[in-house]
C-alpha cells in the first residue's frame, strides 16, 4: 500500500510540474511588451560569479542565457557595448542544501539548488531613471537524493531558463 502511495505521489508531482512549466511560459509575449518605441538595442554585460561555491561556467551559461532571452523574445538588436537597454550584474549565491524530510515514506530527503543573482537595469532612453532598478533575483529547483554532475547542470539549466524569464519580465512586462 505504502508503495503505490509513493507511485501516485510521483505521478501527481511530475504531472504538477507539467502544468507550472507550461503556465509560467504564458506569463511572457513575444511582442516585446512595453519595450518603449524609441529603444532599439541591448547590451548584457558579463555576469562575474562570486558566490562562494563556484561553478566554473556558470557566469558564461548565466550571461548567454540572459542574453538568448532577450534576443528571443524581444526586437531589441544586441549589442557589446553602450545599448539602450544595459543589464549588469552578478551571481551573489549558488548554494545546494536540504529543503527538508518526507515523513511517512521511504524516500530520499528533498534537495534544494538554489541561485542568485543581482541585477542592475539601466534604460539609456529613460532620463527620469524611473524604469532603471537594481534588484536581487533568486529561483530554485528541487531534487530527491545526492546531485551528480548532469543532474546539477541539469538544474542549473532550468534555473538558468526562470531567472532569465523573471528579469525579462521584470525589466519589459512591468512583473
Amino acid at each position: 500500500m505504502n508503495h503505490h502511495k509513493s507511485i501516485l505521489t510521483v505521478i501527481i508531482t511530475a504531472v504538477m510540474l507539467i502544468f507550472t512549466t507550461q503556465s509560467c511560459g504564458v506569463k511572457y509575449s513575444l511582442s516585446g511588451g512595453s519595450i518603449p518605441e524609441n529603444m532599439n538595442t541591448y547590451t548584457v554585460e558579463f555576469f562575474e560569479n562570486i558566490a562562494p561555491m563556484v561553478i566554473t561556467s556558470l557566469g558564461q551559461d548565466f550571461t548567454e542565457g540572459l542574453k538568448e532571452r532577450i534576443r528571443t523574445q524581444s526586437r531589441l538588436n544586441q549589442v557589446d557595448q553602450n545599448g539602450d537597454a544595459i543589464f549588469e550584474g552578478v551571481i551573489t549565491n549558488y548554494t545546494i542544501s536540504s529543503a527538508g524530510v518526507e515523513a511517512n515514506t521511504n524516500l530520499a530527503a528533498l534537495n534544494r539548488l538554489s541561485i542568485t543573482v543581482k541585477v542592475k537595469y539601466t534604460n539609456r532612453k529613460d532620463e527620469s531613471g524611473e524604469s532603471d532598478y537594481e534588484e536581487n533575483f533568486t529561483q530554485f529547483r528541487e531534487f530527491r537524493g545526492t546531485v551528480n554532475t548532469n543532474t546539477e547542470l541539469q538544474l542549473t539549466r532550468e534555473i538558468i531558463q526562470m531567472l532569465t524569464e523573471d528579469i525579462y519580465n521584470r525589466t519589459f512586462n512591468n512583473w
